[in-house]
């Protein structure tokens, strides 16, 4: 089979076209046939930067998938050859990633495509799927009534968060830059907050009479989560994704601090089944209407995967970057 593979770390041109043996199924797995794979920051940072996970790094990057079974293992009984399926399922810890014609999967990180989605749309979601309901289900326990805040609302891990806190059954706002504003207000939050013209204390005062919101989600992090620490309420809850350098404020505000790290599962076998039973939740949420993926207006193979790369880290994507077989 074609694959795109990495020797080395480095910039996006270290990608190379090889021939590689088709995956056979093994117990618990399935061999899925790619039909289109997303560009997620942790792919990028793993093709170009030392990581905790780089002594195992596997020569087949990237996570997200969504294909067609060709073979099933030993074992798996929720799944048959012929059916659609996607998931996030490699790239990391030494297993071989979505880069390829065909990838080996472990059928508990896998679910059954949405059926109104294509195959481009449904690679969108796994990743940012689970990170957004793991910060907002399983880590912050948003409720009926709770006034949250997430920024960046056209990110991935974003613009599907805002559609869940209100399937959830919050009061939303989120955050955005000026350029994104009309794709923001299209994905149902209450309130679209322009973050180059109102500050944290203003939007703060206006939406929530200066308490503070219940809960935020920071996908943008790095700095930007003291902007997060001054928005939560006293005894609020603050989420996200990237470490930060400065908790102080979690302690002078009482705050409940959550770090979502998606890929804990992947890299050291924990609860893998949760995976998969949060994207067949997400699934039906999309069948339902409830949750669109945003995906980037750019057209990539897998082949141009290195274009792909170059697309995300230019910071000119609205949404998800997908590649297509």
């Amino acid at each position: 089979m074609k694959a795109m593979i990495i020797d080395s770390l480095g910039d996006a041109n270290v990608f190379r076209q090889v021939e590689r043996d088709r995956p056979k199924a093994k117990a618990g797995h399935l061999v899925v046939e790619v039909k289109a794979t997303s560009v997620n920051p942790l792919d990028t940072m793993l093709r170009s930067t030392e990581t905790p996970w780089s002594a195992n790094l596997p020569e087949i990057l990237h996570g997200d998938v969504a294909g067609v079974i060709v073979e099933v293992g030993e074992g798996v009984e929720q799944f048959k050859v012929g059916e659609e399926v996607y998931g996030c399922a490699g790239g990391i810890a030494g297993t071989n990633g979505a880069l390829a014609e065909y990838m080996l999967v472990d059928a508990d990180l896998m679910a059954h495509k949405p059926e109104t989605l294509s195959m481009r749309e449904t690679a969108a979601l796994p990743l940012v799927s689970i990170t957004a309901w793991e910060a907002l289900v399983s880590k912050m326990m948003i409720k009926p009534g709770d006034n949250v805040l997430i920024h960046g609302a056209t990110g991935g891990v974003g613009h599907v968060a805002v559609q869940l806190a209100k399937v959830l059954g919050a009061t939303v706002a989120t955050t955005s830059l000026a350029k994104n504003l009309d794709t923001a207000s299209t994905l149902g939050a209450d309130h679209v907050i322009n973050a180059e013209q109102q500050s944290v204390e203003a939007y703060t005062e206006q939406l929530t009479g200066g308490l503070g919101f219940d809960a935020v989600f920071d996908t943008i992090a790095g700095d930007h989560i003291q902007n997060s620490f001054k928005a939560a309420r006293y005894n609020g809850k603050v989420a996200t994704i990237l470490p930060i350098s400065d908790p102080l404020q979690v302690a002078l505000k009482g705050l409940s601090f959550h770090s979502v790290l998606m890929p804990i599962p992947l890299v050291y076998g924990i609860n893998r089944k949760a995976h998969g039973e949060i994207l067949a939740h997400i699934a039906k949420l999309v069948d339902d209407g409830q949750i669109k993926p945003l995906v980037d207006d750019s057209q990539y193979s897998i082949w141009d995967v290195a274009q792909g790369h170059q697309r995300l880290e230019s910071k000119q994507a609205v949404g998800k970057v997908v590649l297509t077989a």
